[in-house]
């Protein structure tokens, strides 16, 4: 562990408000969607065994935080964005997809329904968007571009964005805000105050496991990453366990498992389409995205386990027989069930669970079965049973 205090970095303007945190904290920071973030501290494996039994606590203050208020908010959202936003409840969240016109990923988000309780009419329509951080500005842009005048788009720069991820998320956080972990499920939202600030809460995240994102003022952040850390339960962790968490939970990346050339029904992600305006349309995109949805994708995602324990990595070559079929579009070791796993956006003539294909991996064909997904299954809470 560093002695180094954070006073002794210097930080750019592009340095997130953790930067010393993370470096006082022995981790080793690499470049990642224009900052410098922490990749592990301890180690990767055993960072994604301590967030698989206790809680993980994951700076993601890269994501870019949106807010979309006005009159007609949800009405001029719909017309970007596939998924239903106008029967979205207040607290409620949704994962959506922002699409270009010839029905091309262009990020994939979380948007929750934030509008405050005023009188009897309510008060004026507010959306929070999460957004990937490597695509937050493209995204701004195009809202932008896009949105009608009289809606506003805001931009929350003065915002940090915490991910505490585990089975003990919960209890943890119950020791910091009572009661809150006890009002939320999976994909619920709400907002406290936390020592005289705004504290957002999401019972959502990127690991498979239960937990909470938490949005707070980005001055006053490191004083919540302290109190959290201050529990024996929690431990800082990295984006190389980040990512593998994802893996094992078949949740995709963006810029890997899908971007503008892919469409939703290839990067499996139908889910993301709400059926009644997968019909009727009104989004940008739709018209391209329907057609494949009638014809069927030529290509689709899919899990992949491979033998031995050398790992198939992004861009590796996938085939049946010996033609080739797709490619690796994230891929590593599984620490949980101790072989390779993989993405890959394969012919769809070979998508059935079960199929027998291989993977180019340095020039040795390795030996896959196609498998379903989650390849881990999720801890999410819905609620007692």
């Amino acid at each position: 562990m560093s002695d180094n205090t954070e006073s002794e970095y210097e930080t750019g303007p592009d340095a997130l408000p953790l930067d010393g945190w993370h470096r006082a904290r022995g981790a080793r920071m690499v470049p990642f969607a224009g900052y410098e973030m922490p990749i592990q501290y301890e180690g990767i494996v055993a960072e994604h065994q301590w967030t698989r039994e206790h809680a993980g606590l994951f700076d993601v203050s890269h994501m870019g935080q949106l807010m979309v208020t006005g009159t007609g908010a949800a009405a001029a959202l719909e017309a970007l964005l596939p998924g239903a936003i106008a029967t979205l409840k207040p607290g409620r969240i949704r994962y959506s997809l922002l699409l270009n016109e010839d029905g091309g990923i262009l990020d994939d988000l979380m948007i929750t329904n934030v509008t405050p309780a005023g009188d009897e009419n309510g008060g004026e329509p507010a959306y929070y968007l999460v957004v990937n951080g490597a695509t937050k500005w493209d995204d701004i842009a195009h809202l932008r571009e896009h949105l009608p005048d009289e809606i506003t788009l805001t931009h929350l720069e003065d915002r940090a964005l915490l991910a505490l991820q585990g089975p003990e998320a919960a209890a943890v956080l119950d020791t910091l805000v009572p009661g809150v972990a006890g009002e939320l499920v999976f994909m619920q939202g709400t907002s406290r105050e936390w020592r005289g600030a705004a504290l957002g809460i999401g019972r959502s995240g990127y690991t498979g496991e239960d937990g909470f994102e938490l949005s707070y003022p980005a001055d006053r952040v490191e004083e919540l990453a302290d109190a959290l850390l201050a529990d024996t339960r929690v431990r800082p962790i990295g984006l190389g366990a980040r990512d593998s968490l994802r893996l094992e939970a078949g949740l995709p990346l963006y810029g890997h498992d899908m971007d503008e050339s892919v469409d939703p029904v290839t990067a499996d992600l139908t889910f993301a389409l709400t059926k009644n305006r997968r019909e009727a349309g009104g989004w940008m995109g739709h018209g391209p995205v329907a057609r494949v949805l009638a014809e069927g994708p030529k290509q689709k995602r899919i899990g992949l386990t491979l033998e031995g324990r050398l790992p198939a990595r992004e861009g590796a070559e996938v085939f049946a027989g010996d033609a080739k079929v797709g490619r690796v579009t994230s891929g590593g070791f599984s620490p949980t069930l101790g072989h390779p796993i993989a993405m890959a956006t394969v012919d769809t003539a070979h998508t059935k669970d079960g199929s027998a294909l291989s993977v180019d991996v340095r020039g040795k064909r390795l030996a896959a079965t196609v498998a379903p997904m989650p390849f881990v299954p999720h801890n999410y809470y819905r609620g007692e049973k």
